[in-house]
């Protein structure tokens, strides 16, 4: 079988009636994917995905079928496949990505640092970087083509991008993101905090099924699609440390390169992905 689409990480195949997402051990900064591969790193994202669509069924419905490679078919039975594999339904996406922020960091802290805002949201004066805000923001983004970046654009704005594609639907559907988007966020957050984890912030994909029926697609609160910061030394005021891959970002604008990590760096990658999920999930991935 050959993938139908493939992305820096993700290799998607078709399957009739459903499809089967494949995380990859590859792993991508800056845009460009690395010459490393993060061994286990695709089983951490998709076990992730699986352990938060199970706990946030009863907010919204998502696009799981299995991972356990015995449901698919018999190419999927092999060694590469088995745990960093997940059959989907399959789903009309949304064109929004559906971003929410519940501490100020990157892009939001630039923009606020220069306005006050972030994508169009006023906030309290005197924030610092990294502060909790005082509830949490939604800020979705357009979905960009491949080698284009998203672009941040008002809660209004989302209504007339949905409206072009899903006419007389557009504000209902807006609005409907934006409360998964928040409900997810909050009952997730809570969770992580408990373990020790803030999640600063996050990015779902919305999609509908055959009934028209909005289902979270795509991947779900993983290293890769949000972040992940201790909350043991949370400390406002600066950057935070991180269970993603920033580790390996900061070795790269560290040091010359030809996009290749060293081993000691790239075993640390991995600690800290298995570190996070661990925590989270209570499970360990041997």
């Amino acid at each position: 079988m050959k993938p139908i689409k493939e992305g820096k990480v993700r290799e998607i195949y078709d399957n009739g009636d459903s499809l089967i997402m494949v995380a990859t051990d590859r792993i991508s900064c800056f845009d460009v994917i690395l010459k490393n591969i993060i061994q286990k790193k695709g089983t951490v994202l998709t076990q992730m995905s699986k352990f938060w669509f199970d706990m946030t069924e009863d907010i919204v419905p998502n696009h799981m079928i299995s991972v356990d490679v015995n449901d698919m078919p018999e190419f999927f039975r092999q060694p590469q496949f088995d745990g960093n594999s997940m059959m989907c339904k399959k789903l009309e996406m949304l064109p929004i990505e559906c971003i929410v922020r519940g501490y100020i960091t990157g892009s939001g802290w630039a923009s606020y640092q220069e306005n006050g805002t972030v994508c169009g949201i006023k906030l309290p004066e005197g924030l610092r970087e990294s502060d909790k805000l005082p509830e949490p923001i939604y800020t979705p983004s357009t979905k960009a083509e491949l080698g284009d970046h998203d672009e941040n654009i008002s809660y209004e704005k989302s209504i007339e991008v949905l409206e072009k594609q899903f006419p007389g639907k557009g504000e209902e559907y807006a609005a409907k993101l934006k409360e998964y988007t928040i409900a997810l966020y909050k009952k997730c957050a809570d969770y992580a905090l408990e373990r020790g984890i803030i999640i600063a912030d996050t990015k779902f994909e919305f999609g509908l099924d055959e009934d028209g029926n909005i289902v979270i697609g795509d991947e779900m609160l993983t290293p890769d699609s949000s972040r992940f910061w201790p909350a043991e030394g949370y400390e406002p005021g600066h950057g935070q440390p991180s269970y993603d891959k920033q580790f390996a970002r900061d070795w790269l604008k560290s040091n010359d390169h030809d996009w290749t990590l060293p081993k000691e760096v790239e075993d640390k990658t991995i600690a800290i992905y298995l570190e996070g999920y661990e925590k989270l999930t209570g499970k360990k991935i041997v």
